[in-house]
């Protein structure tokens, strides 16, 4: 890449962490930057996931207070992210690239429909709320956690939504769904960080200018996500992530 691709890339990364601290969806914008400067699909996903890491470990530190009394569950839960997460990502560098670019423009789709309805699933899962007390975690909430950590190895796109909406039918609890959320998404990225950084095909030049551009621009967006309503800057990313689903299915 050219040093105005690198700048781009700079750019966006950092407005990709604002989006992330605001709203989430920030990898629908990273990513299909990184496709229109020239990566393939596969090498564009994993360096978005690899240039996006730093930006979760901020998210678990924000949530510490909420970790309390949890150790065990982060324990198990952790495990089944290692393993979802693993299986992701070595599915990707497995199957043929033509099979990533056949079902992207789908989770490109399905990351910004879920974002859409993000607040809907919210307001549900805080109406619902309560304690479960002492009940063990149902079974299938391990099989969806599994499924979804699977996902965000191979894709990523609103993985959070995804583990907030399941956590929070799960518990019952969403203030926590949203502090495990955070943990999973993180353990789930360190994974990929692993598998990837030892097998994908990273651009390593672009993760070195995109990495700390997105951590900052975490930082500057938790500062600010007080003040900027979220909801038109969601409206933005899903029209967004609408039109590069669209784009991509012209292309495969």
């Amino acid at each position: 890449m050219s040093a105005v691709d690198l700048l781009i890339v700079a750019g966006v990364a950092l407005v990709a962490g604002v989006i992330n601290s605001i709203a989430g969806g920030g990898s629908l914008i990273l990513f299909p930057t990184l496709v229109a400067l020239g990566l393939p699909t596969v090498a564009a996903n994993v360096t978005n996931s690899v240039a996006q890491w730093p930006g979760y470990l901020g998210g678990v530190a924000g949530f510490r207070a909420e970790y309390a009394g949890q150790r065990g569950r982060l324990i198990r839960f952790g495990i089944v992210a290692v393993l979802g997460g693993t299986t992701g990502s070595v599915l990707l560098l497995t199957t043929p690239s033509e099979a990533f670019d056949v079902v992207v423009p789908v989770l490109v789709l399905l990351a910004s429909l879920l974002l859409a309805v993000q607040p809907l699933l919210t307001r549900r899962l805080r109406g619902e709320e309560g304690d479960r007390g002492t009940r063990p975690d149902p079974a299938w909430l391990y099989v969806a956690l599994f499924l979804a950590t699977v996902y965000g190895g191979y894709f990523g796109g609103a993985l959070g939504v995804i583990l907030v909406g399941v956590l929070g039918i799960g518990l019952h609890r969403l203030k926590l769904a949203n502090a495990l959320k955070s943990a999973l998404s993180a353990v789930t990225a360190t994974v990929t960080l692993v598998v990837f950084g030892l097998f994908g095909p990273i651009d390593w030049l672009v993760v070195a200018v995109a990495a700390p551009a997105s951590l900052v621009g975490g930082f500057v967006g938790a500062r600010i996500a007080t003040r900027i309503p979220s909801t038109p800057l969601r409206i933005f990313i899903v029209v967004f992530g609408v039109a590069v689903s669209i784009y991509l299915f012209s292309r495969s």
